[in-house]
């Protein structure tokens, strides 16, 4: 059996199922493993920021990964925000360039951390957003919807700084749909269960995704949230800020996007209009999603990563 040690702070629950489904034993947060750790170890995958933020750990990490030749990944999920480190530590990462690869959900500079980078998107955790082939086939009807218009995610902007524009957005985007006679629901996703979440997900004929975290910085992340991955996987039928990774990860007919608050009303009349097309997008998009954006898959991408590390 493989072992992965996954040296994410706030742990990586996606990522974990995915290795263990592949028969792979998993150790958590493990900074300075000695040789019983890493015996039939055949990678560790740490976070890009907590690496930045712990040189000196970093590079004790790398030295100990290194005898045993054991590859360091850098999972890097808030590119290129990476949630406010100092520039002066992200610049000793480049000049140290510690990890064997760099791998983030955009590639936005990537090349600057590791000789090798890797593409690694969100996904869709296969145990929380799933549906059956009976369930989607329910959605089917238009008479079953109890919101026209929802979204789920991080609306503290007391809290999250980074999310004050998402929140300004939605307020104005609430105001105007009300005006129009629709049911919405945009909710902070704090403290609501999964199970409900997906019930909410596939209550509402669309579902927003709207910024995220990592657009906090002069540029906005060119990688999709998770929810572009879970809102599919749940059965419903999503509506994004468009994304130039997007398109490498889902068909044009798997997607539908806008650009900006004139064009999201303008997206959210066509797909009220014609449901049949909506929910033809979002059959195709849970197919993708089953396919080829589960963390089972993107697991065995990272094995295959490191086999190919040296």
């Amino acid at each position: 059996m493989s072992r992965v040690l996954l040296n994410i702070r706030a742990g990586n629950a996606g990522l974990r199922e995915g290795f263990e489904a592949l028969g792979c034993e998993v150790i958590e947060n493990q900074w300075a493993p000695e040789g019983a750790v890493l015996d039939r170890a055949a990678l560790c995958v740490a976070d890009f920021v907590d690496c930045a933020r712990q040189l000196a750990r970093t590079l004790g990490l790398r030295r100990r990964l290194a005898r045993a030749r054991v590859p360091l990944l850098a999972l890097n999920r808030d590119a290129p925000f990476n949630r406010g480190v100092h520039p002066m530590r992200l610049a000793a990462l480049r000049g140290l360039r510690p990890f064997d690869v760099y791998a983030a959900h955009s590639m936005q500079k990537a090349g600057r951390y590791a000789r090798r980078t890797l593409y690694f998107p969100n996904a869709a955790r296969e145990s929380v957003y799933n549906i059956s082939d009976a369930a989607v086939a329910a959605l089917r009807d238009p008479a079953g919807y109890r919101w026209d218009v929802s979204f789920l995610g991080n609306l503290d902007a007391a809290r999250f700084r980074e999310h004050a524009r998402r929140v300004e957005f939605l307020h104005a985007l609430a105001a105007r749909l009300d005006k129009m006679g629709l049911r919405t629901s945009f909710r902070d996703s704090a403290g609501i269960p999964a199970e409900e979440q997906v019930g909410i997900i596939r209550a509402s004929r669309i579902n927003l995704s709207v910024m995220a975290g990592c657009d906090a910085g002069g540029e906005s992340s060119w990688g999709l949230p998770e929810r572009c991955y879970g809102v599919p996987a749940a059965g419903g039928f999503l509506l994004s800020d468009r994304r130039r990774h997007a398109a490498g990860d889902f068909a044009d007919d798997e997607r539908a996007e806008y650009d900006g608050m004139d064009d999201c009303l303008r997206q959210i009349r066509y797909f009220l209009e014609h449901f049949d097309q909506a929910r033809a997008i979002a059959e195709r998009a849970r197919a993708r999603v089953a396919r080829d954006h589960g963390y089972r898959n993107r697991a065995a991408r990272l094995l295959d990563c490191a086999r190919h590390a040296g």
